[in-house]
Order: C-alpha cells, then structure tokens, then sequence
C-alpha cells in the first residue's frame, strides 16, 4: 500500500519523517523521493540495518548529504532512540506491522513453514527462539500462544500434539513442526494452509509483537509535532484492534462504547488535539492485490495532530 501510505503521511520538504519498520528501505526510499525531507529508519533485525546504511551511503554519495539515518532497536523505545538523535517531535511516521518479505523469503530465518529452516523466527536475532518456545514452554502455554495470538481454534490439539512429539525428540526446524501441525489441524475451506495460525502465534509471541505494537503506537502519537500525521499499516486482525484503539483514544472515543450508551455522547472528540484522516480501515485495491498477494490483508489508517491554533491579532483601539 505504498500509493495509500505517501497519501495520508504527505512528505514536504523539510520535514523530518519516521519510519519505524525500515525492513528494504521501500518506504523510506519512496518518502525521500516524494519530497526533499530527512528520514530515520528503525529497524530491530541487523540484516536490515545493514541494508539501510548501504542505502543511505549510496544515497549520501549522489546528493552530498545526508537524509536517511538508521536508528536499530525496536520501535516500542522510538521515542529514547530518536531523542537521542538530537529529534524531539516528528512531521510524519510511517508503521508497516508484522514480519517482512526479507525475513519470510530467508528460510534460514525460520519464519516461513513453506521453507525448510531452523525453526528461529527472532527479529533481532537475539533471545529466545520459536525453537526454545516449542521445546519447553508448559502444553497450556502453548495452547494459549496458538490460541490468543494464532487465532486457532484447534489450539489444545496442537499444543498436546507437540508436547507429545518433543518427548520423542526436539523440534529443531520449519518443515518438522508444520508437518506436525498438519497432521492435527483440518485443511481450511479457504485454502489456507493449517500451520498458518499456528506459526502465527508462536512469532508474535517470541518477539512481543502485541506488546511492541502497544508501546509504539502511544511514543508515536506523543512525539507527532503540530499537523504532523501517524499512518500504520496492519496485516491481521489482533494488529489492527490494538491501532483502531490506540487512534480512537487519542481521538477522545471509547471503542467499548455502544453507539446506543449514553456515555458514547460525552467523548470529546472534537476537543482532542487530534484529528482522524481515515474513518475506517483502508483496504488495498484489486491491481495490488493481484501483484502481491501478501497485500491481500493489509489495512491501513491514519491520524494527525491538529496545529496549533494561530490566535487572530488584537484589535487596535482607534486614537481619539
């Protein structure tokens, strides 16, 4: 949704924009084309840091300056990294949730059950892995994992699965653990593989993704400058919930509001010191989808802090 994100986050020139999930530098590359601005890409994975200091090297060389800084860590301490960048308030932030096509298409990754790999999926590259989880973590842990952040509703089966199968021996890549999950989870109507909500629920888990996605969204509204605009773009429910909330807060509403309760009445939207740019999630068109069916759920939305209000000069009183 590149076309869809440069509409509502609207680069000028001078402005200093944020992107808090560089990935291949797509967006941030496309924003410093759009308008003669100064980005900061955050990125937890050093494969993508490392792609961003060629670019910005690269791009450095052709302009004799320097508009494209990395920042690595992830975007749930935004706000500490670019402060210690010298940047307190931004024009502009761009949040594309979830994994990246780098890190899918990478099988030594360990994020993709249609690739045989070591069963990793670490963002950072750091910590505790989907192996680690799998192997150890309690059968109802497991359950919960698959079922909350998976959305599956044969998460018990799978969780019992596993811990039978790693008894026999550890889960060590991909193709083992999704072989398992197959075995246990009917294939869906829609054609979507059965590992899918499983492999799911155990990357949002090892990276903290729901939590990540939280502490973002409230740094980023925070560190919005006057008129400055947040897009984010998320690609499944669980992602989208947590920014149609965190949008709907700073808005002065409370999605847990009937439309029917009187309290729904006292929301101040209009009082806030933001403004909504999309009433509802923006979807990709026909043409995207067809090109890159990875597009097919994403859904974009979009808020913006008001300007600050230019008071009208005083009246001078006229000379007797």
């Amino acid at each position: 949704m590149l076309a869809e994100v440069l509409d509502y986050l609207r680069p000028a020139g001078g402005e200093r924009i944020l992107d808090c999930t560089f990935g291949g530098g797509g967006y941030s590359m496309a924003i410093l084309k759009a308008a003669d601005c100064t980005v900061w890409g955050i990125d937890r994975d050093p494969d993508a840091i490392a792609r961003g200091l060629a670019l910005s090297a690269s791009l450095a060389q052709a302009e004799g300056r320097t508009r494209l800084h990395m920042l690595h860590g992830g975007f749930g301490t935004m706000a500490g990294m670019v402060q210690a960048a010298g940047v307190n308030s931004l024009d502009g932030i761009v949040m594309d949730l979830g994994v990246s096509s780098f890190q899918l298409d990478e099988a030594e990754r360990g994020f993709s059950f249609r690739l045989d790999g070591p069963l990793d999926m670490r963002m950072q590259k750091a910590g505790r892995s989907a192996a680690d989880l799998v192997n150890e973590a309690p059968e109802q842990e497991l359950a919960d994992i698959v079922h909350f952040y998976g959305e599956e509703r044969h998460a018990r089966r799978v969780a019992r699965a596993i811990v039978t199968a790693r008894a026999q021996a550890p889960f060590t890549t991909t193709t083992q653990l999704a072989d398992l999950v197959r075995s246990v989870v009917p294939r869906d109507r829609a054609g979507l593989d059965s590992a899918t909500r499983t492999f799911q629920g155990l990357r949002i888990a090892v990276n903290d993704e729901l939590g990540e996605i939280e502490r973002g969204l409230a740094q980023a509204l925070d560190l919005l400058a006057p008129g400055g605009r947040l897009v984010v773009v998320s690609f499944h429910s669980l992602e989208d919930r947590l920014v149609k909330r965190a949008m709907q807060h700073a808005l002065g509403k409370d999605v847990s509001f009937s439309r029917h309760d009187p309290r729904a009445a006292l929301a101040p939207s209009a009082q806030t010191g933001f403004a909504a740019l999309t009433t509802k999630a923006i979807r990709p068109g026909d043409a995207e989808c067809a090109a890159n069916p990875r597009a097919r759920s994403a859904r974009l939305r979009a808020i913006a802090r008001r300007p600050v209000a230019t008071p009208s000069s005083p009246s001078i009183p006229a000379e007797d």
